[in-house]
Formats: structure tokens, sequence, C-alpha cells
């Protein structure tokens, strides 16, 4: 059995890489650069996109046996949402952090560049893609992700200020993140 035989399932080839952790090597040539396009149009940094899709693929693997095949849902649809919830995530820690970063101490302003004002640059360039994405998604989902992601609330103060409870929010963010995906990858 040829393991980079395109005919030859992803599924079958997550399976097999349980046994011969070596196979999930075929899974990786596959999905490396279209999980690094995803990564780079949320957070806008080559090197934190990398470092993203490799922390994907690590948790795909160390997931491999939680995997189901369900009608509807493929390996693909699964890895992918991994990319994307991880991407996400790594977005809103790095905002966090640059929102309260210290910048009072002297050290800041020596250690200060050019490095300091591309980050800055490519920090808007991240916010410029997300607020250009989001008005091509339904309304309901625009909200929940620009006050989750953009406005950094918390799902318990979203789910009070709509009125509905965390589960509901929880659902809404899923659904949210799903189709922030499909709009990003057909852009």
């Amino acid at each position: 059995m040829d393991i980079y035989d395109k005919k030859l399932k992803d599924e079958k080839i997550l399976a097999l890489s349980l046994e011969k952790p070596s196979l999930f090597g075929a899974l990786i040539d596959r999905y490396q650069k279209p999980f690094f396009r995803a990564a780079s149009k949320i957070v806008g940094h080559k090197e934190e996109a990398e470092d993203i899709v490799q922390e994907a693929f690590t948790k795909i693997y160390l997931n491999a046996k939680k995997f189901k095949e369900v009608e509807g849902a493929s390996f693909k649809s699964w890895a992918y949402k991994i990319v994307i919830n991880t991407s996400f995530t790594h977005y809103k820690k790095v905002k966090r952090a640059r929102e309260t970063a210290s910048y009072d101490h002297p050290d800041f302003y020596e250690g200060l560049a050019d490095d300091g004002a591309r980050d800055i640059g490519e920090d808007l360039d991240a916010k410029i893609l997300i607020s250009k994405t989001l008005p091509k998604m339904p309304e309901h989902f625009q909200g929940v992700l620009q006050k989750y992601y953009l406005e950094d609330k918390s799902q318990k103060d979203i789910a009070n200020e709509e009125n509905v409870s965390v589960a509901t929010v929880k659902m809404r963010l899923f659904r949210a993140k799903r189709e922030f995906k499909k709009v990003l990858c057909l852009a």
C-alpha cells in the first residue's frame, strides 16, 4: 500500500498512523500548505502561522483516536476546525498580550526599533482581514465573533448581554468559527 497515493483516504491514513506514527507524514504533506494559508489569513504573521500549523498537527495526531467518521464530516473538516480554533486562540492571546504589555518600562523603548512598527502593522493587517471577512457572514455570526475575539468579551458577558445561556454562546461561537473558515477559504 502506497501511503502517498492520492486515492488513499485521509481517514485511513490517520487510522494507520496510530499504529505506525511515521505514516502521519503523508497527512502533513497533504495539508501543510492549505493549513498554513488558513492560519496566515487569521493571524497575518508567517512565523506565527507556521507555529500554529505545527501545533494543530500535534493536536490532530494526539486526538486521532477521538476522530470518528460521520456522514457529512470528514477528516479534512475536522482538521480544519482544529487549525481555525488554534489560530483564533493564538490571535486572541497575542491581542491580549499586546494590550496588557507594560509600555512604561524603559527597556521597552530601548528595544523598540523598526521591528516594533512592523508588528503593529501586521496586527493591523490581521484586524483588517477579519473586519473585511466578518461583513460577508450572516449577522448573528458577525456579532458573536466581534464580541468574543475583537472586543475580548467573555462567553458569560456575551450570554448576559444577549440574555441567553453560556451554552448557547458556545454553540454560536462554534458555528460562527465554522462559517468564518468557509468564508475565509472562499476569499
